[in-house]
């Protein structure tokens, strides 16, 4: 569809992650100039990615651009954000502006993160507007920065894994960014807040805070699994005995569960940094020798 029709030279991965529809043999079918990587089951958002991306840097491609399968863009944004990025290297993701399917609305979760309610407000006299997050419905991100950032991190399955990954981008001192003048669209449903589902976001959002290696490990633990435990005692002190019980869960079966994996990408992301760094001065004073 709209890759096939871009103004700007590029290479289509389709990661299909297990579906039981007719989307494979449709692929096969209709777009034959497409690379499909049939996953025979979901791998989750995160993993999927990681093999599109892997691909990407073994074939040494400049850039990637995710894409969620519920959305489309315009002729132009592949080419414009390329040639934004390569002007502004220190952007280390770049988006569209993100519509919904109707293409005459923001998407009301871009509306959030930009604080821009329609579409007349956007400021389109500046080539990139700086945000602190924007979702991976799309995500142009440079090679480079693939190769210093890393993929996904297996701690997501779904939900949170973009969050994550813009928390490394950041410790990288990368920025995010997103350009007022080209657009896709997301055809996504907005359904309601159930229980179960504000409990997996509260689930997502701590384990975030947890790998967030921005913190120290202290905070990371203290925004984790010890504010879980507090929410869980604030619950049980109001007679929600409910909730505390769904809170001690997340606790058990989550983030304590995770503490090994969380400590560790702490641990080797911050102390490689240090290594490299001393590894190469050793090296160069043993070539003085």
């Amino acid at each position: 569809g709209s890759l096939s029709e871009s103004d700007y030279p590029l290479d289509t991965i389709v990661i299909d992650n297990g579906s039981k529809d007719h989307t494979i043999e449709r692929i096969q079918t209709s777009y034959s100039h497409i690379r499909l990587i049939d996953n025979q089951s979901n791998l989750g958002f995160g993993k999927a990615n990681n093999i599109g991306m892997q691909i990407a840097l073994s074939e040494k491609y400049e850039a990637v651009f995710l894409m969620n399968q519920d959305a489309w863009v315009a002729r132009n944004t592949i080419g414009e954000l390329v040639k934004l990025l390569k002007t502004r290297p220190e952007f280390g993701i770049l988006s569209p502006v993100h519509l919904t399917a109707s293409e005459d609305h923001l998407d009301p979760g871009f509306c959030d993160y930009t604080q821009v309610s329609e579409i007349a407000n956007l400021p389109n006299h500046t080539p990139i507007v700086p945000l602190p997050f924007v979702n991976a419905a799309f995500w142009m991100i440079p090679i480079e920065v693939l190769k210093k950032v890393g993929g996904f991190s297996s701690l997501f399955y779904h939900y949170g894994e973009d969050k994550d990954f813009i928390n490394r981008l950041r410790f990288h001192q990368y920025q995010i960014g997103y350009s007022p003048n080209v657009f896709g669209c997301h055809d996504r449903e907005y359904r309601p807040m159930t229980h179960q589902k504000y409990l997996h976001t509260e689930y997502v959002y701590h384990l975030s805070e947890y790998a967030n290696i921005n913190h120290s490990l202290l905070k990371a633990f203290a925004l984790g699994p010890l504010a879980v435990i507090k929410k869980a005692v604030k619950a049980l002190c109001v007679g929600k005995i409910t909730l505390c019980s769904n809170y001690l869960k997340i606790f058990c079966l989550g983030l304590a569960f995770l503490t090994p994996a969380a400590a560790k990408i702490h641990m080797v992301i911050k102390a490689w940094p240090i290594f490299s760094n001393v590894l190469r001065k050793l090296l160069v004073a043993v070539g003085k020798l």
